[in-house]
């Protein structure tokens, strides 16, 4: 193993606080109540789409599906460098990671207007997450994004790396099948 790379959402970093603060900012909006974290916590990870199925129950068919798409990834813009966090042991595991000198890399479907601020506001020591992975490969760099392998064949390449010397570790379903790819 030459490299391990990782998935950025509820794999790396939990960002399901600010994914659900704005959720509930735009539940408000639309006089609809709030959300308990619990319900969703484990939603975060599937995105806009998965949130906004959640708190509305609507679906990329419903006609109104790209407007309050459009309204939530503004609200999240204006919160998700707020509160992230790595998840428990993450920190201690890319330190050791770096200390035996494995390369390591965050493949992640979120868009990168949101992946670059992300990951440079998780501080790692003196640094941050984003100068310190070896590749960020995100959503909006492939014309596929996970389930497909582009972006996981992308972040091998800007590795240096042969597929067959990396793993890929994430926390969906299409993070087993982009890594089986």
């Amino acid at each position: 193993m030459t490299v391990v790379l990782f998935d950025l959402d509820g794999t790396l970093v939990d960002t399901a606080h600010d994914l659900g603060l704005a959720l509930n900012m735009q539940l408000a909006r639309h006089g609809q109540p709030a959300l308990p974290h619990d319900d969703i916590w484990p939603i975060a990870s599937h995105g806009s789409r998965g949130l906004l199925a959640l708190g509305f129950g609507i679906t990329p068919q419903d006609a109104n599906f790209e407007a309050m798409k459009h309204e939530y990834l503004d609200l999240y813009q204006s919160v998700f460098t707020n509160n992230p966090q790595f998840l428990p042991g993450i920190a201690d595991l890319l330190d050791a990671l770096d200390a035996h000198g494995v390369k390591w890399g965050i493949v992640t479907n979120k868009p990168r207007r949101f992946s670059v601020d992300l990951t440079k506001a998780v501080m790692m020591g003196n640094t941050n997450l984003y100068e310190r992975a070896a590749c960020l490969l995100c959503g909006d760099d492939a014309a596929q994004p996970k389930p497909a392998p582009d972006t996981l064949l992308m972040a091998c390449e800007a590795a240096n790396a042969q597929p067959s010397e990396c793993i890929y570790v994430g926390d969906a379903e299409r993070d087993v099948q982009a890594g089986k790819a």
